[in-house]
């Protein structure tokens, strides 16, 4: 009786062993698409991977480059990518069917929202703004002023929410060239090098606050930074569903007073049929270890657990909103 009883206890304790082993030996091999190989999403991938290697050691989350958030709704749809980093306003497109999409796109569900901070940003020439009495955007329309813009690259999601803007405040790109302006499409890597050869006028792109492309810029020639109204700000926020943002006066030694403006934001998604507990371990490894994500680039260092669990564009998954609800959020 007493080798049966030790003979089930040591059986009952190996199969305890084996269930802890086997939890703890859980990996995961995924595959996240972000866009070019050297920017911000792609230290946000190289942050997800070390989050999820730190609760599940041995797993590898691979960023695998793209075209960006409209080339990743794609992506995500057909199944290429476990994850992906889209725009909101990307996703937003995705959800209507509007072009590039021919259809709906309804295969998403959000995991973490991982920034709201890419503030879009009109920055004029000092010079320019002095001769025109140019103070805030609505003064283009006002005076039908004869501005050369630059604005991101076509297929670029804050090229479009940048011609919403203009739109917005009765400044169209046809309106802006019969008024004797130009807009022009430019990376943002190209655009510095515009406004310093006084080629453009304006730039309006979505650049983090401080970027160190407008420090250069603000090094070599005078610059000002246009406000946008309420009214126009609400008119981009219905159009896109993304959000206002106010650049408060102390972020540039150049400004004389807060600007508001509208921002885009970045989620992490996943398809909204992904296995649960998949998802349930991947949101859990980012709430757990968010300092490795916000720990990538000063520029992340606002993120926290609240603000991955504040997206509103896309339903979250269900396993993710259980982890932000267990966490209290």
């Amino acid at each position: 009786m007493k080798k049966l009883f030790a003979s089930a206890v040591t059986g009952v304790a190996a199969l305890l062993l084996v269930a802890s082993t086997g939890a703890q030996a859980q990996t995961y091999n995924l595959t996240l698409c972000g866009a070019s190989p050297g920017g911000l999403w792609s230290l946000l991938g190289a942050g997800i991977d070390a989050a999820v290697k730190k609760s599940y050691p041995g797993s590898t989350v691979t960023y695998q480059t793209s075209g960006g958030g409209l080339a990743n709704v794609a992506l995500l749809d057909q199944g290429t990518c476990d994850l992906a980093i889209i725009h909101d306003a990307e996703a937003k497109l995705a959800l209507g069917g509007k072009p590039p999409f021919k259809a709906p796109i309804e295969s998403m569900a959000t995991v973490a929202q991982l920034y709201t901070w890419a503030p879009m940003q009109a920055i004029v020439s000092a010079d320019f703004a002095k001769e025109h009495n140019l103070a805030k955007l609505e003064d283009i329309a006002e005076q039908k002023l004869p501005i050369r813009i630059a604005l991101n690259t076509r297929g670029n999601i804050v090229s479009s929410v940048g011609e919403s803007m203009l739109n917005a405040i009765g400044a169209s790109i046809d309106d802006i060239k019969s008024w004797g302006g130009d807009v022009q499409f430019a990376a943002s890597g190209e655009q510095g090098d515009l406004m310093r050869d006084r080629r453009v006028d304006m730039i309006l792109n979505s650049l983090f606050v401080n970027h160190s492309s407008i420090r250069e810029l603000a090094s070599s020639i005078d610059v000002d930074l246009l406000p946008i109204t309420e009214e126009t700000a609400q008119k981009v926020i219905d159009e896109w569903d993304i959000k206002p943002y106010t650049i408060k006066n102390d972020a540039y030694d150049w400004t004389d007073s807060d600007v508001l403006t509208v921002t885009v934001s970045a989620q992490l998604f996943v398809r909204a049929d992904a296995d649960e507990e998949m998802v349930h371990n991947i949101s859990k490894a980012l709430v757990d270890n968010v300092d490795q994500l916000n720990g990538v680039h000063k520029a992340m260092a606002p993120l926290d657990v609240e603000l991955m669990a504040g997206a509103r564009t896309v339903p979250y998954h269900p396993a993710a909103k259980k982890v932000f609800e267990e966490a209290g959020y």
